[in-house]
C-alpha cells in the first residue's frame, strides 16, 4: 500500500524545484510588467478623467494576465511542493476555475486588441470596413463585455465539471492516486476538452485574420510609398511595424500550439514536452505585454523615465 504524506509535508525533487524556480521567475516578471501597464494607465486616467479605446482594452488585458499568472502559479506551487493540498476539492475547483476564467479572458481580450489595431490602422476600400472604422470606439465596451461573458461561461463550466468529479467518489488520498484520477477524469470528460479546443481555436483565428489583414495593408501602403519615392523614414517605420506584427503572429501561433497541447499533456505527464509547454505559457503574457509597452509611446516613455529614476 502506498504511503501517504501529511498535507504539511513537502516532497519536492531537485527537478521540481528547478521547474518551480523557472515558473516563478516568469510569473512574477509577467505580473510586474502588467502591473506597470495598469499603473501608467490608471495614473493617466486620474489626470485626464478619460480613457481612449486602446487603454480600455489594455487595462482588462493586463489585469486578466496578472490574475491568470497568479492563480496558475499558486496551482503549480501546490502541485510541486504540497500536492496533498490539492486533494481538498474546494481548493482544486477554485484554482482551476479562476485560472480558466482569466486564461480565456486574456485570450479573448488579446483577440479584441488585435482586431482593434487592424480596424484602426489598416486601410481598405470597403464600405463595411469603413463602417467598422467609424464605430469601433463604441464597440470596444461591448467586445470587452462579450469577452468577459465568454470567459465566465468557461470558468463556470470548469467549476461544474470539477463538482461532478468530486461526486464520482474518486480516491484522491495519495499523490499517485491523485495523478491517476486526473488522467481518468480527462478521458471521461472529453467534451470539455473539445470545448476548450474550440475556445482556443476561435481566439486564434480572430488574431490570425486581424494580423494578416493588417500585414497586407501595411505591405501595400509601403509598396505605394516606395513607388512614389517617399521618405525612407516612413518606409522604415512601416517595415518595423510589419516585423513587430509578424513576430507577434509567430509568438501567438506557438502559444496556441502550447495551449492545445495542454489538453493532451497535463502537469501529470512529467516529461520534457510538458516542461517546455508550461515554461512558454508562463513566459508569453509577460513577453507580449513587454512588446506592447515598446509599441506604445506613452508606456515606453514611462518605462524609460522610471528606469532613469532608478539609476539615479
Amino acid at each position: 500500500m502506498e504511503a501517504c504524506h501529511s498535507p504539511q509535508q513537502s516532497n519536492v525533487t531537485s527537478s521540481g524545484a528547478i521547474i518551480l524556480a523557472i515558473i516563478s521567475l516568469e510569473a512574477f516578471a509577467g505580473m510586474w510588467i502588467n502591473a506597470f501597464i495598469i499603473s501608467v494607465i490608471c495614473i493617466g486616467w486620474v489626470r485626464k478623467k478619460t480613457l481612449n479605446s486602446n487603454e480600455k482594452i489594455l487595462l482588462p488585458l493586463s489585469f486578466s494576465r496578472i490574475s491568470f499568472l497568479c492563480f496558475s502559479w499558486v496551482y503549480s506551487f501546490l502541485y510541486i511542493m504540497y500536492p496533498n493540498y490539492l486533494h481538498v476539492h474546494t481548493i482544486l475547483q477554485l484554482l482551476i476555475s479562476f485560472a480558466t476564467f482569466f486564461n480565456y479572458s486574456n485570450l479573448w481580450v488579446s483577440a479584441c486588441l488585435c482586431g482593434f489595431y487592424c480596424i484602426k490602422i489598416a486601410n481598405f476600400r470597403n464600405s463595411f470596413f469603413n463602417y467598422l472604422k467609424v464605430k469601433i470606439d463604441r464597440m470596444v465596451p461591448w467586445l470587452l463585455l462579450g469577452s468577459g461573458v465568454s470567459a465566465l461561461a468557461m470558468g463556470i463550466i470548469t467549476y461544474d465539471l470539477n463538482k461532478i468529479v468530486q461526486s464520482n467518489n474518486l480516491n484522491f488520498t495519495c499523490p499517485g492516486n491523485f495523478r491517476e484520477a486526473i488522467i481518468r477524469i480527462e478521458k471521461h470528460f472529453f467534451p470539455s476538452f473539445f470545448l476548450a479546443g474550440f475556445g482556443y481555436t476561435s481566439t486564434f483565428m480572430a488574431v490570425i485574420f486581424s494580423a494578416v489583414f493588417l500585414l497586407f495593408s501595411l505591405w501595400r501602403h509601403k509598396h505605394k510609398m516606395q513607388t512614389n519615392s517617399m521618405k525612407d523614414l516612413s518606409v522604415e517605420a512601416h517595415i518595423r511595424a510589419m516585423k513587430s506584427i509578424l513576430s507577434f503572429l509567430v509568438m501567438y501561433s506557438i502559444n496556441f500550439v502550447c495551449l492545445v497541447l495542454t489538453i493532451f499533456y497535463t502537469m501529470t505527464n512529467e516529461n520534457i514536452v510538458t516542461l517546455l509547454i508550461y515554461i512558454y505559457l508562463y513566459a508569453f503574457p509577460g513577453v507580449h505585454s513587454l512588446i506592447l509597452i515598446f509599441s506604445n509611446p506613452k508606456l515606453e516613455k514611462a518605462l524609460v523615465t522610471d528606469s532613469l529614476l532608478c539609476e539615479m
